[in-house]
């Protein structure tokens, strides 16, 4: 009888569950992002074969490697995966796009097989950027001419010429909040597959590939190696390479997912913090470190006008290397830094992280919380 109660109350008792955390102080966006949500796309499909040379198809090529891949994935309890493409279709790259974005998903990796007119072999992941040499652009350009097999294409991606570099550049500026982490995931995977299947590692790139252009979270595209490679295509087509570039790229996915649960780990201590009072007198101040709000990145020089950052004021811009960085607000308190990433998320800057300096210098965020333990 006991049990049958339980069971009719199931709903009840859920209720109550939810109750106790929010009394917890946890938010909902804590409770909403227990699970990782990873778009596979598997390039080109149906009248788009992709790369085709002689019984190497790309279209099979990449299915065969998501679909292992997604395959991996599923049984990890934390990961949901959604497909672009599960079978031999063809799916518009706009619509690759939406699907990913009506899916919330927080990491978009589109799988790819590279071709030359030489015996050129090799693995390379992008990021969405401005090409940086006349190669980069051919990829693209070759990616990208799936357009042509759309009806009203030109209506649907306004009057957009791959064939043009110019008209290249404008697709960069929407991908920039998440280029960062884009480059992140794509090193992952370039270390796995030059480490893990010591395949000849062609680096981490950036070029404008349309189908990462229309997602709105850290995207990456792999081109996983050369069909026209005599012995690259012949690894590429067996059932054996294919399951190793999916273990390599399910390891990155991995790794990229324990960097996030990382951060996300240092929020939920915050919270369950709050709750003890002698704690809230006492904020977590480090003399001599500067925490900050990384909110954007890119090539792009921006004003810092507030217009420019969603309303955000008090937003800093530091070159490093070939990039800008943009920094909102700055603190030695962490607690009160926290709340600023708060403000920054509700704006819009939904990736908005926490970084620390120290002596100018950029150090893990995690050994200065530790060094308060100590």
């Amino acid at each position: 009888m006991q049990i049958f109660v339980m069971k009719s109350n199931k709903r009840y008792l859920f209720i109550c569950i939810l109750s106790i955390l929010f009394s917890l102080n946890f938010s909902p966006n804590l409770i909403a992002q227990t699970n990782f949500k990873v778009v596979l796309d598997a390039g080109h499909g149906g009248k788009d074969p992709g790369k085709h040379i002689g019984k190497y198809y790309e279209k099979n090529i990449a299915l065969n490697i998501v679909l292992l891949l997604g395959k991996k994935l599923d049984k990890i309890g934390a990961i949901d995966v959604v497909y672009t493409r599960k079978d031999d279709v063809f799916i518009e790259l706009k619509e690759r796009g939406n699907i990913a974005n009506n899916a919330d998903a927080h990491l978009f990796v589109s799988v790819h097989c590279n071709a030359h007119n030489t015996q050129a072999y090799g693995t390379e992941t992008y990021a969405l950027g401005i090409h940086a040499n006349d190669r980069n652009f051919e990829v693209a350009k070759q990616e990208n001419a799936v357009i042509f097999l759309e009806d009203d294409y030109l209506e649907k991606y306004a009057g957009f010429d791959p064939n043009s570099p110019e008209a290249v550049i404008g697709l960069t500026l929407m991908q920039e909040e998440y280029l960062d982490e884009s480059l992140l995931v794509a090193s992952y995977v370039q270390s796995n597959f030059r480490n893990d299947l010591n395949r000849t590692d062609r680096g981490v790139k950036q070029a404008g590939f349309v189908v990462l252009f229309q997602t709105s979270m850290p995207s990456i595209l792999i081109e996983t190696g050369f069909i026209t490679n005599v012995k690259e295509g012949e690894f590429l087509n067996s059932k054996s390479g294919q399951e190793k570039v999916a273990k390599a790229i399910y390891d990155a996915i991995l790794t990229y997912k324990k960097h996030l649960d990382d951060n996300f780990v240092v929020e939920v201590a915050l919270e369950s913090k709050q709750i003890d009072d002698s704690q809230k007198e006492k904020p977590r101040v480090f003399d001599g470190v500067d925490f900050k709000v990384q909110i954007a990145s890119g090539k792009k020089k921006l004003s810092l006008e507030s217009y420019n950052f969603k309303g955000l004021k008090g937003v800093e811009r530091d070159k490093i290397g070939g990039h800008y960085k943009y920094y909102y607000k700055k603190s030695s308190n962490y607690d009160e830094i926290l709340e600023y990433q708060n403000q920054a998320r509700k704006k819009g800057f939904s990736t908005a992280f926490i970084v620390a300096f120290k002596n100018e210098d950029r150090i893990p965020v995690s050994e200065v919380l530790k060094s308060a333990q100590n």
